[in-house]
């Protein structure tokens, strides 16, 4: 048995030991005193040392765009759980991506901090002169970090125990969790798009991103009235393309669109490129991650010369429980996932974290099995689980409701984890530029005194906005917070979540918390932020409107 365990970590690694430096004092605040760092401790404040903070919330939440609105505001001190300010605490709403909050910090306890998943290579049948009587067998746990070259390992290992071809069928074994691939109640019309791709035990993703299930489409101008080319990663035969598209004169507009056709992986591209312009990447999903990723590991098995007798090469298996590990590749752990998982607010890690809880705890790779071992590990832990309702792990569902009362007790209760300081680095940091620090909030709240102070979690999905996490006050009081606006019409309200959590910061200051000026007041953007702009949606039947969801989903941050 050959294994690649570790692989990967460097990248994710590095990130995480920076993000967890620059956060280790406040931690040590939040949390107590991490090994190696002396903090003391702030005495208690009492209430009294932030008044005017309800005044100025309220005042942030009369904005006009939120008429009509749904309005959900909880701060509480992260010590002793005085409520010190309450609007509306109790009233459920959809929390989009605040959703992560609960599955990610039930992963880190139920599944641990260690947990790996893993993709193997089996073999039925016997070896002689090279050849291998039986079937090869691919199988998934749901690793979303798997890449193009993860696979190419695994086929060097096939060459490596002496295999140069096959009698039989490559065995495509995604049976650790169900057939189900798309969440309950997740929109129809996201379905295309990377942010809503198909959950699968065995799945390859295109980056180092992770966003597994997806398909990263480059389209580059060619000659002027020529096609462009269009190339995909990774690779596989699995697509068709229908190249509709036309390269315009050089400075000309640019019109491209690139769709996946329902039920297939058959891309149409339509439009025109400017001639000489720059290459456009859009990220897609596709249909049946599962038979992708046994594709690529076929090229990879044939690059090497090993080929197989049976046709189809492909067919949908279960792995033997007689049949013979010829490798073994493992993920990076949890705790070195979280980092992209949170940071990106990546929807499919949620996923396949909640099949993955569902198979250890209930041994079904099913949401309702997850998300049933997370309501109780949920009623274990401070939360209140008769006054939310948890659809799925990532927040794409429309019938997932939470409170902010709840995700505040949620956020208290986490500080006594062992794994806490590792979770909290991994959340979005307010206004730090780098991508794996700032995350979600790396462009927002920058020049205030929330930058760098505000470890929070971002929601976006349309109509809906939400921001939950821990800010340390001015005077020194850690507090928690939960922020989840819903039914609002406006073209965006994320400048109000970021006025109260800097109120929050400024709080117990001799600025105190007077009311922000209506520019923003001190809300910040952190330097050399892109404008915030409506990506053009792909589908020309659907009016998706872009704008309003996590700017990591439309390449915005």
């Amino acid at each position: 048995m050959t294994g690649f365990d570790g692989r990967r970590a460097a990248g994710i690694g590095f990130a995480l030991v920076t993000a967890t430096a620059l956060v280790a004092q406040t931690v040590a605040g939040v949390h107590g005193a991490l090994p190696g760092v002396h903090v003391q401790q702030a005495t208690v404040r009492p209430a009294a040392q932030i008044a005017g903070l309800a005044t100025t919330i309220d005042g942030i939440l009369a904005d006009g765009r939120l008429a009509g609105s749904q309005k959900r505001v909880v701060v509480k001190d992260a010590v002793t759980g005085e409520v010190l300010y309450n609007r509306n605490g109790t009233l459920r709403g959809n929390p989009a991506s605040n959703e992560k909050l609960f599955t990610s910090a039930a992963a880190m306890d139920l599944l641990g901090p260690a947990f790996r998943f893993t993709t193997s290579v089996s073999r039925t049948g016997t070896v002689a002169g090279g050849r291998l009587t039986g079937n090869l067998y691919l199988r998934g746990t749901g690793d979303p970090t798997t890449l193009a070259s993860d696979y190419d390992r695994l086929a060097g290992a096939v060459a490596a125990a002496g295999i140069t071809s096959v009698s039989g069928f490559l065995g495509v074994d995604d049976t650790a969790f169900d057939a189900v691939r798309l969440g309950p109640a997740w929109s129809w019309d996201n379905e295309p798009y990377a942010y809503s791709a198909q959950v699968s035990a065995l799945t390859i993703a295109p980056d180092t991103d992770y966003d597994a299930g997806a398909v990263a489409v480059t389209v580059r101008p060619a000659a002027r009235g020529s096609r462009p080319t269009v190339s995909f990663v990774p690779a596989s035969t699995r697509y068709t393309v229908v190249n509709r598209a036309t390269t315009g004169a050089a400075g000309s507009g640019r019109t491209l669109r690139v769709v996946r056709a329902h039920g297939s992986n058959r891309f149409v591209v339509t439009g025109s490129v400017p001639a000489g312009g720059v290459a456009s990447r859009r990220l897609l999903s596709v249909w049946d991650p599962s038979y992708v990723a046994a594709d690529v590991f076929r090229a990879a098995l044939a690059k090497r010369g090993i080929r197989f007798s049976a046709a189809p090469v492909l067919r949908r298996a279960t792995t033997p429980t007689t049949a013979t590990r010829i490798a073994t590749d493992s993920s990076v752990t949890l705790a070195t996932l979280l980092t992209k998982f949170l940071k990106l607010s990546n929807n499919g890690h949620a996923e396949v974290l909640v099949k993955a809880i569902g198979r250890k705890r209930a041994g079904a790779g099913t949401w309702a099995a997850g998300t049933s071992a997370i309501r109780t590990w949920l009623a274990a832990n401070g939360v209140v689980t008769s006054a939310i309702r948890m659809s799925d792990g990532s927040g794409l569902s429309r019938t997932d409701l939470l409170t902010a009362n709840q995700v505040t007790n949620l956020l208290r209760a986490v500080r006594a984890k062992p794994w806490f300081p590792t979770w909290y680095a991994a959340l979005p940091v307010a206004g730090r530029a780098d991508r794996l620090v700032g995350g979600t909030l790396r462009y927002r709240m920058g020049g205030t005194a929330a930058a760098g102070n505000v470890h929070a979690k971002t929601g976006s999905l349309t109509s809906v906005s939400a921001l939950s996490g821990y800010v340390t006050t001015a005077g020194g009081r850690r507090l928690v917070f939960s922020v989840i606006i819903t039914d609002f019409v406006a073209a965006g309200v994320k400048d109000l979540e970021d006025r109260i959590a800097v109120a929050l910061a400024r709080s117990g200051s001799a600025a105190g918390t007077a009311p922000q000026s209506a520019d923003g007041g001190g809300t910040g953007t952190a330097p050399g932020a892109p404008p915030r702009s409506v990506t053009v949606p792909d589908d020309p039947a659907t009016a998706v409107d872009e704008s309003q969801l996590e700017c990591s989903w439309v390449g915005a941050c």
